[in-house]
């Protein structure tokens, strides 16, 4: 039996990478899992498959976290499909890099709706019902550059930041709810954003890591699984950074 048995998890973002790796490790623990994608199904359905053959249930949705229109909708297809969510992992997250004196209004705007306002709204829509059932998980994906910043991301820096004095407001609210709400920052992950970046950048990356590697996705998604638990039920308003020394 996993730590997560007759559990539902929601985890955005979740066709590849990071959230792939998230949503698997939750469904090992024994969680029914709600995943969602921005563009492209295939990825996301392989993904569902493959907890479906763990014997969990999972469902894959099409959302732009970022839309409330299809915010609304996905939480009326969980409300039939899946009834109350009990971990919720906020992921999903784009990057639109340039220099701040290079970037426009539409690129800020883009970042901040996705990766800071989008999560925002998926726990209003759902933490009432959490509630009720008696409490559960909230647990936002920020990022080191969120803690450090990043020559080139002021957009993304300010979202992550953001999402990081958001998840410290709401955990002051929720406590005595019985919900718990955390966040996990990875450092520099092996995912198909890493992949793009050029070999030089990526060695001085690795040099400035005391590890003197790249994180794995799965490390990540152990430290969700870890506040997702019942043993991390005492913590809350943390921030739970993944990045081998890179920030302390």
């Amino acid at each position: 039996m996993g730590v997560l048995d007759g559990q539902t998890s929601l985890v955005t973002g979740a066709s590849r990478g990071i959230g792939k790796a998230i949503a698997i490790a939750l469904a090992r623990e024994g969680s029914d899992i709600a995943l969602t994608y921005s563009t492209n199904r295939d990825p996301a359905e392989r993904v569902a498959n493959e907890i479906q053959q763990m014997g969990r249930k999972a469902r894959f949705y099409q959302c732009n976290v970022a839309d409330p229109a299809e915010n609304d909708k996905l939480v009326d297809q969980l409300n039939d499909d899946f009834g109350t969510i009990k971990v919720v992992v906020n992921n999903a997250g784009i990057t639109r890099d340039k220099s701040f004196m290079k970037m426009n209004r539409e690129m800020w705007h883009d970042v901040l709706n996705v990766n800071l306002t989008g999560p925002a709204m998926v726990i209003h829509r759902l933490i009432i019902p959490m509630i009720e059932s008696g409490g559960g998980r909230i647990i936002n994906i920020t990022s080191i550059v969120g803690q450090m910043g990043n020559f080139g991301q002021a957009n993304y820096a300010a979202a992550k930041g953001g999402l990081i004095a958001l998840t410290k407001t709401l955990a002051r609210e929720f406590a005595r709810k019985n919900v718990t709400v955390n966040a996990v920052a990875p450092g520099f992950i092996e995912t198909d954003m890493t992949s793009e970046i050029p070999e030089a950048a990526l060695k001085h990356v690795c040099d400035e890591t005391p590890m003197g590697r790249l994180g794995k996705p799965e490390e990540v998604a152990a430290a969700v699984v870890f506040l997702a638990s019942p043993q991390a039920s005492f913590i809350t308003g943390e921030v739970l950074s993944v990045n081998g020394g890179m920030y302390m």
